[in-house]
């Protein structure tokens, strides 16, 4: 022992543990089926999707059916029953994040030059349209994982991707690039594909909306043109793909077609040839449901069930540039346009329940991730009289294009920054 000033001996250090640190990892399943028996329903489903050992324990000791049984008084439930209230739970705390809860932005600096156009799917982010180049973002850190560059001086149009592959319309040519780093152009048939204007595709087809009015079908690995729809008397401003081969588009006049894949005329006109064009399509086909935005902010709904109108709204004084829902979502609608609010209407009656933008009050950080700097701020939501021409616009750019996941929306606004409102939903809210 060693002495201190004051003459008293201090006490030898204390010796450390050779036993490892316990972790979670290290208990018994049973053990941890315990500790998850004591959960809430939903934070069983959160932890069931934290890793695949946590799911088996949880599906092996059936504590989301015993669980769901008990808050329904059932004796038993199949796993399909149990599927469907998942999905609605999921739903239900998709739509009141977007509609009640605190907003949090990160905005980070994606592409040297603006762009205007983004998807998400699967915790990824593709960003593209204006730069040479598409680059597809982690939601986790805001990595850029994958970057594709553009042919030539070609310019990109439109994009979509999957988890093998991206097709994107560049100039008058469709391109494929496998997510595996290789890629593939094929021209247009005999010089006969006009300008391009928007692109979907859903396989083996990919279908253009061109300038002369026409929808032209390609077939993505023959490389070959195998139909031309004659859609509209003006340009194809939009279009929206059904899985059960419905092509729906928009044009520049303001009409709304319907063509089948399996022939080459149009079988049915949602709306006729108006004064405001059509900017955006949104199709799902959960409720059969179409969805379209106009130049003069119009947002509008239509039944393909019945080939009706359900309802029309004038959300904006300007133009509606995208709408987009949660995959499998019938309840919301999240809108954006020139005046940069974001807003969230239901799918069924057209009513706005929420309109947001950035809090110019709110405190701001940075953090230094893979991506460079990345800004934090809070969201705002504005009241229905708010007026929103008094909003400086540095914070609310127009909204180029939006995609929606769940309880979190992708924003460009036709500059080198991507926005990701991230809505934090409190289950004080069920």
């Amino acid at each position: 022992m060693e002495r201190t000033r004051s003459g008293r001996r201090s006490p030898p250090p204390k010796k450390r543990s050779s036993k490892p640190r316990a972790t979670i990892e290290s208990l018994n399943g049973d053990i941890i089926c315990i500790i998850f028996s004591s959960l809430g329903f939903f934070d069983l489903v959160r932890c069931s999707a934290v890793c695949k050992s946590w799911n088996a324990i949880i599906n092996r000791c059936k504590l989301l059916q015993l669980l769901y049984c008990k808050l329904h008084g059932f004796s038993n439930t199949s796993g399909s029953s149990l599927r469907l209230h998942l999905e609605e739970l999921a739903m239900k705390h998709h739509r009141f994040a977007l509609e009640e809860s605190r907003i949090d932005i990160d905005q980070w600096k994606a592409h040297s030059v603006g762009v205007d156009q983004c998807r998400m799917k699967r915790g990824l982010i593709l960003t593209g349209v204006g730069d040479k180049v598409m680059r597809l973002w982690s939601l986790e850190g805001y990595k850029c994982v994958e970057e594709y560059s553009l042919p030539n001086a070609a310019s990109l149009v439109d994009f979509d991707f999957d988890e093998s592959k991206i097709v994107g319309l560049v100039g008058t040519r469709i391109c494929i690039w496998r997510r595996n780093g290789l890629r593939s152009v094929f021209p247009s048939l005999e010089g006969t594909f006009m300008k391009g204007l928007c692109m979907r595709y859903f396989d083996p087809e990919a279908v253009v909306g061109c300038e002369d009015g026409t929808a032209r079908v390609f077939d993505m690995y023959s490389r070959k043109c195998s139909q031309i729809i004659r859609m509209h008397c003006a340009p194809v401003t939009s279009l929206s793909l059904s899985e059960d081969q419905l092509i729906i588009s928009g044009s520049s006049l303001g009409s709304i077609a319907i063509a089948g894949l399996s022939s080459d005329q149009r079988v049915a006109t949602l709306r006729s040839t108006d004064c405001t064009g059509i900017k955006t399509l949104c199709y799902n086909p959960c409720s059969r449901l179409v969805f379209a935005g106009t130049t003069a902010g119009y947002a509008s709904c239509w039944d393909l069930r019945t080939m009706k109108s359900l309802w029309e709204t004038r959300i904006s004084p300007n133009v509606v540039y995208s709408l987009q829902h949660l995959q499998n979502d019938t309840s919301t609608l999240v809108v954006g346009g020139i005046d940069g609010v974001l807003r969230v209407l239901d799918q069924n009656t057209g009513e706005v329940l929420s309109r947001c933008v950035m809090d110019i009050g709110s405190a701001s950080s940075s953090s230094n991730k893979v991506s460079g700097v990345i800004e934090r701020n809070e969201g705002r939501r504005l009241s229905a009289g708010c007026c929103i021409d008094r909003i400086p616009k540095t914070i609310r750019p127009p909204i180029t294009c939006l995609a929606v996941g769940m309880k979190k929306v992708v924003t460009t606004h036709n500059s080198k920054y991507i926005r990701l409102w991230k809505f934090n939903y409190s289950d004080k809210y069920l």
